[in-house]
């Protein structure tokens, strides 16, 4: 801060004393990144003993900044600064450094380890997730803040490196934070010039600066990254700075102080070695042993941020007393948000939808289940990739958020999919905010980086991904996904979620809420369809279990009662299996029809209950859905058989291709018939 003392001996042991933890790490594992600590220690001890206000000893507190290390790469230097500052990381872990079982992985794991505020390591992620922590801040303080009661009022802090500003997400997620004046958000950028293949003038050799500041960033230069002096001025600007997103280009050494390495790619990605490490350790004047030595000097240092930390997060819980006697009902609902639980009655709000002949695309339907659900559950916001009108993701009634209006609860995210992934883990990161984002299906590989950290790190992300197959017709191969359901299933902690009329998009979205231990993503049609009968007392707990009996055979069946066939389904493939059950039923053949919206949840249910919907006796399967047949293999079995696409899909009206590629009821019905003995 602009009235701290100067910078003494003690602050530059402390300095040392990260570099060298790291290299220590490094060293040990034979596995790292040793030179980007190396030439960000300074950086990052002044960011983190004179600018960042955190509690080690409370690393949940609301209304902390965020340290976001956008080059995850560099992990061993936020282990060091963890475990100086007191966030509970013993030196055990540290010499544990990438190591089976660990709290000190090679990139940092949110939920792993105390203090590390989001998972990073893929390039430009960490860059998206800090706009999203930053309008986050904003959105809480216009939805809670009041006169006399600042309860949200933190910054997001991030360092980022070359390769973090090479890709495209950090591009998209900056131009984003630029148009929405994001002032709290704060980047240093580690303008070291180097990357795994050498200089970065091989690849790069734009002007970073002036780039962000037609973004519409604040943008500063430190032209050494080892003047603590002018790090901590332009530290102080960025804070003071609150009507733009500020970055800062420092010019840093990646491999500090190597003799032989500084500079260079060979102190990026591997460890020194051992001559090198004693040539740097003589060079910067530090003990060549004991390794990973921490002098009581370098713990003193970081004692302005604890001290720092522990009063602001005290006066906090006492400002949200007072807060909470003036104002009970936001009190009472930013408690119930940080408990993580949803309000009382939340169910009530599901709308009901008539089995009247009527057809209405499963888009539809989510957008109307949305609007009541937003009604009754406040923290649900979110936004589209520039599709609102298509993916029925509208607010009805609600602003969208800007610079005018941090109260908004709709996100213009603009035609940014992958930044919109990465912004929305951000924003889950608060803890408080159930953020959904929507486009094209087909689009969702623009997001998959992004869905994928947001599994990793179990975060209650919802995805609500349209035009789920070939009949959204004319856009042709291009906007038709085929591979992109099974890709997407195949995610660990991802639910998806495809449901075959409105009742079950209804239960889905339930689903989706319920959900506190990773996202879900919801897989809906452009094309409608009808409203069965047959979901009207199922869908709730059939969807909620992944799978279940919609249509029980007809009297056709075997004189047991056990049906010749069972068909499964997804989807808009769905109304063809009730149709091929009533054709087949006219030939004595009894079939049938499962819907499996979420073929993962039904998996991980008890054998007894698969067994109920999936007799073993029963071997003659059809499993229908108009996307790869990759996956359902495990449920048809060796004498089952899957009505699939293997191809592409093609530019035509939906019924053509309907006809084209055996999606119709007759086309079901004679599968099923190529499976039964004759």
């Amino acid at each position: 801060m602009a009235n701290d003392p100067a910078f003494t001996d003690r602050d530059r042991t402390a300095i040392d004393t990260i570099r060298f933890l790291a290299v220590d790490m490094v060293e040990k594992a034979q596995s790292g990144h040793p030179g980007a600590p190396m030439g960000q220690a300074p950086m990052s001890f002044t960011l983190w003993t004179r600018h960042l206000r955190a509690d080690p000893a409370r690393p949940d507190w609301p209304n902390r900044d965020r340290f976001v290390l956008s080059c995850g790469h560099a992990s061993a230097e936020l282990y060091a600064l963890l475990h100086l500052s007191g966030y509970g990381l013993p030196m055990e872990e540290l010499q544990r450094f990438r190591q089976l079982g660990s709290k000190t992985p090679g990139h940092p794991e949110h939920g792993l380890t105390a203090g590390v505020e989001t998972t990073t390591g893929p390039l430009g992620q960490g860059f998206g997730n800090a706009v999203g922590m930053a309008i986050a801040e904003a959105h809480l303080a216009a939805r809670f803040n009041r006169d006399g009661f600042d309860l949200f009022d933190h910054s997001t802090w991030v360092i980022a490196s070359d390769g973090d500003l090479m890709e495209g997400v950090a591009s998209e997620a900056a131009s984003l934070a630029g148009h929405l004046a994001l002032g709290k958000l704060n980047v240093l950028y580690d303008d070291n010039h180097i990357t795994i293949d050498g200089s970065t003038s091989l690849a790069f050799s734009e002007d970073v600066g002036r780039r962000f500041e037609a973004y519409g960033w604040h943008v500063q230069h430190v032209d050494d990254g080892e003047d603590l002096e002018a790090l901590d001025r332009a530290m102080t600007a960025m804070a003071e700075e609150t009507g733009r997103p500020s970055l800062t280009v420092v010019r840093t050494h990646i491999g500090y102080g190597s003799p032989h390495k500084q500079d260079t790619a060979d102190a990026h990605g591997s460890a020194l070695g051992a001559e090198e490490v004693k040539a740097t350790k003589e060079a910067l004047g530090w003990p060549l042993e004991p390794t990973f030595r921490v002098p009581e000097e370098a713990r003193a240092a970081f004692e302005p941020l604890r001290e720092r930390g522990a009063a602001a997060s005290t006066a906090w819980d006492d400002l949200l007393e007072r807060y909470a006697a003036e104002h009970p009902g936001p009190a009472a609902e930013l408690r119930r948000r940080l408990a993580g639980e949803l309000p009382a009655g939340w169910r009530d709000a599901l709308p009901e939808f008539p089995s009247d002949g009527a057809k209405i695309a499963t888009r539809k339907a989510s957008g109307k289940v949305l609007n009541a659900l937003a009604t009754v559950v406040p923290e649900l916001l979110g936004g589209s990739a520039d599709l609102s009108g298509s993916n029925k993701t509208n607010l009805d009634g609600e602003t969208a958020f800007s610079p005018d209006d941090r109260a908004g609860r709709y996100f213009h995210f603009g035609v940014r999919e992958h930044a919109m992934a990465a912004i929305m883990n951000g924003m889950a990161l608060s803890g408080v905010l159930r953020p959904f984002g929507g486009t094209f299906l087909i689009f969702s590989d623009y997001c998959r980086p992004s869905i994928r950290l947001a599994a990793l790190m179990e975060l209650p992300t919802i995805y609500v991904l349209s035009h789920d197959s070939i009949f959204l017709g004319e856009d042709g191969p291009t906007h038709q996904p085929i591979s992109q359901l099974a890709s997407l299933r195949s995610i660990p902690h991802l639910t998806v979620l495809r449901p075959g009329d409105a009742r079950e998009t209804a239960a889905a979205w339930a689903v989706a809420l319920e959900r506190q231990n990773g996202p879900t993503a919801l897989v809906l049609t452009r094309q409608g369809l009808p409203t069965l009968e047959e979901t009207e007392d199922r869908a709730a707990d059939g969807v909620a279990r992944g799978g279940y009996v919609l249509a029980e055979a007809p009297d056709a069946a075997g004189s047991d009662g056990t049906p010749d066939a069972i068909v499964l389904a997804t989807g808009s493939e769905v109304h063809l299996a009730i149709g091929a059950r009533a054709a087949l039923a006219e030939k004595g053949i009894g079939v049938r029809v499962v819907s499996m919206p979420c073929p993962e949840l039904f998996a991980a249910q008890p054998a007894a209950y698969r067994e109920s919907v999936l007799p073993p006796a029963v071997t003659r399967r059809l499993a229908v859905e108009a996307a790869s047949p990759f996956g359902w293999h495990r449920f048809v079995g060796p004498e089952g058989a899957i009505h699939g696409i293997e191809g592409f899909g093609a530019s035509a009206p939906a019924g053509d291709l309907a006809e084209e590629y055996g999606f119709t009821v007759e086309a079901v019905t004679a599968a099923v018939e190529r499976l039964l003995p004759r």
